[in-house]
């Protein structure tokens, strides 16, 4: 696999008769290319060949195991396509790396233990659930949307679908943001499955992930979970693909191509005809589009058991009355009303959750004078304060001795935000005798007893707890809904109903208080529990800005000669809006290799969603001629429909 766009086509070789027997389609090989040895695959046995010249003969066959199955390669060339990338990119990210001695290690017979019918009753909650039920065993590959209803025990929901599949011969991949996710599917799909499922994570180590591969590949494994690249993974047979929380930013891949979970789990779905579940308390722009366009089907549970399931969820403002004369409200940011709702739940012997948007104590931090934000005089990164009050840039750790404005030459600073350190410190003082525990960053609490105690989390560190929160309140809400991204609110409304289907039903005395205006449209959207309504809205103002998912959007970063040059080569042919130049909006990663201060700027290639495809060859073909003028040294990156925009 050479990595280079110009190159990513299938070369000729010639086989001798010594590894006539190893040499199948899907084995590892290598080769000599322009006078080096190259790793490689085998895609095709052909009897001749069509190319003219003289063909060099295989070097040698690395392993006889079939690693590259053809449903897999078609896929990884869809993928490349999709997302205007290379093949050999999509493969590094799909197949994990070679381990001889678990390749050569006996192969284990299939699991003795049969996989359980699961009681699927659980699915009879939603409309259309039976319906989908008797769709998904008959291999009629359904495909939904679907929103898990407040409360919902999502991992058994999972667990039990897959099962469903395993126990007729069939298989299923199941992807997840993250480990406590991974950890919480596979504990439910455990007495359903038994060995006839496995895990697949970076965290595994490369040993242990490589066996658990060849599980799947061989067919001793029905069921694969994991994160981001399992939905790659070579199960026999896939019935069905299960992508969770695909709004969750934990599933944007951070290498080239760059491709989502989601999309992938679709082209996959499209080329086998298989099932596919988009599913979690929250719904992206883009899950929306596959229900509006027909593609894609809606599994949601009926109002009232929504209703009955939700908890009491209130939303304030700045002009609310209950906060004007309020001194808690602008001291310690959280209203009488929160407080009142907290102290209920205490009494009543529940857990109380606050979540706030940032770990740390003051994670972000300004001139007292200009109020202009502080910065690292090294990588312009944001500051912070510790509990000792020592300041610290929060991207590349240098600390900050002697702070000095670079717009005023002020002195002192002011905090912008407070993390869960401060938080936790406010609410020891202001419930005197209750335990108070926070979780987040490298410290995460996954479970708690039940009992009167104060949580402080950062989003996704949210602790599970029996019986579920009394109450629940969402502080710094402005931190979510103020930030300049396409996604800001799509994101603050997946926070939070994941923090908000942690509390009790309404009907138990769970509530909920969002410390926002209640006349925003995310505000409303968590107290109807509307995911799907606010989800449509989104998608609609997206379609009157000519935004993704209404639109295919590319952007091109890097410096501007470099940007400049490659969109030379591009031309008219993608038929596309270009807008832009402008620096690299805040939040976004510097292509690999650049520096910040080069002035790095970012350029957006937009066109109709129909005429997607055609940008994305577009753009292929301009990497293509940029690697084979060797122009591939200048750092740009290209990403269709990239996560942020700016």
């Amino acid at each position: 696999m050479l990595g280079l766009t110009h190159l990513d086509r299938p070369f000729d070789y010639l086989v001798d008769q010594a590894m006539d027997a190893d040499a199948q389609p899907g084995t590892r090989v290598r080769v000599r290319f322009a006078g080096r040895l190259v790793d490689g695959f085998i895609l095709e046995r052909l009897e001749r060949s069509d190319h003219g010249g003289k063909l060099a003969w295989l070097n040698r066959v690395v392993s006889a195991e079939q690693v590259l199955t053809p449903e897999l390669a078609s896929l990884a060339r869809a993928v490349a396509d999709r997302y205007a990338g290379t093949m050999p990119d999509v493969l590094r990210l799909a197949l994990p790396p070679r381990h001889a001695r678990v390749e050569k290690a006996a192969p284990a017979g299939e699991p003795e233990a049969p996989v359980a019918e699961p009681d699927l009753t659980g699915w009879h909650a939603y409309d259309g659930g039976e319906a989908f039920l008797e769709a998904l065993v008959s291999d009629l590959h359904p495909r939904v949307s679907w929103q898990a209803r407040p409360g919902e025990d999502w991992p058994a929901r999972v667990a039990e679908l897959a099962a469903a599949v395993a126990v007729r011969g069939r298989g299923a991949v199941v992807v997840v943001p993250d480990q406590r996710d991974l950890d919480r599917v596979a504990e439910a799909c455990e007495p359903l499955l038994g060995d006839w499922c496995v895990t697949l994570a970076a965290g595994l180590g490369p040993t242990a992930r490589y066996r658990r591969w060849l599980q799947a590949l061989r067919g001793q494994a029905r069921v694969v979970i994991g994160t981001r690249s399992a939905v790659f993974a070579p199960v026999h047979d896939l019935a069905l693909t299960v992508v969770v929380d695909d709004g969750d930013p934990s599933l944007d891949e951070p290498r080239a191509p760059y491709p989502h979970p989601r999309e992938v789990a679709v082209l996959r779905a499209h080329q086998t005809g298989s099932a596919l579940v988009i599913g979690g308390f929250a719904r992206t722009a883009e899950a929306q589009a596959l229900v509006e366009s027909g593609w894609a089907r809606d599994l949601v549970a009926p109002r009232r058991t929504v209703r009955a399931d939700m908890p009491r969820v209130d939303g304030i403002s700045e002009e609310d009355r209950r906060i004007a004369g309020d001194p808690l409200a602008r001291s310690a940011r959280i209203p009488a009303i929160a407080f009142d709702a907290a102290r209920r739940a205490l009494a009543d012997d529940r857990p109380v959750l606050f979540s706030v948007p940032r770990r740390g104590y003051l994670p972000s931090v300004a001139c007292a004078r200009c109020r202009e934000h502080a910065r690292c005089r090294a990588c312009h990164g944001p500051l912070q304060m510790n509990e000792r009050g020592d300041l610290a840039c929060r991207w590349c750790g240098r600390p900050e001795n002697r702070f000095v404005c670079a717009a005023c030459g002020g002195t002192a600073v002011r905090a912008l935000m407070i993390g869960d350190k401060r938080t936790a410190e406010e609410l020891g003082r202001a419930f005197t005798g209750v335990p108070v525990v926070t979780s987040g960053g490298d410290k995460i609490v996954d479970r708690l007893p039940a009992g009167a105690r104060v949580v402080v989390a950062t989003p996704g560190a949210q602790p599970q707890v029996e019986g579920g929160y009394g109450a629940a309140v969402l502080l710094d809400t402005w931190a979510q809904l103020d930030r300049q991204d396409l996604r800001a609110g799509e994101e603050a409304v997946r926070t939070w109903m994941a923090v908000a289907t942690l509390v009790r039903p309404h009907a138990d005395g769970g509530r909920v208080v969002v410390v926002a205006d209640a006349t925003l449209a995310p505000v409303q959207a968590l107290i109807r529990w509307d995911p799907v309504g606010f989800a449509a809205l989104e998608l609609g103002l997206r379609r009157e800005l000519g935004f993704p998912p209404a639109v295919t959007m590319a952007s091109v970063d890097g410096p501007p000669a470099a940007v400049a040059a490659f969109l030379g080569m591009v031309g008219d042919d993608a038929d596309a809006q270009r807008l832009g130049p402008v620096p690299l909006p805040p939040g976004v990663r510097v292509p690999a290799g650049l520096d910040p201060a080069d002035g790095i700027e970012r350029v957006l290639l937009r066109t109709d969603r129909s005429h997607g495809r055609d940008l994305a060859a577009a753009l292929r073909a301009a990497q293509v001629l940029r690697h084979a003028r060797h122009e591939d040294t200048a750092g740009i990156r290209v990403q269709v429909d990239p996560p942020t925009i700016g």
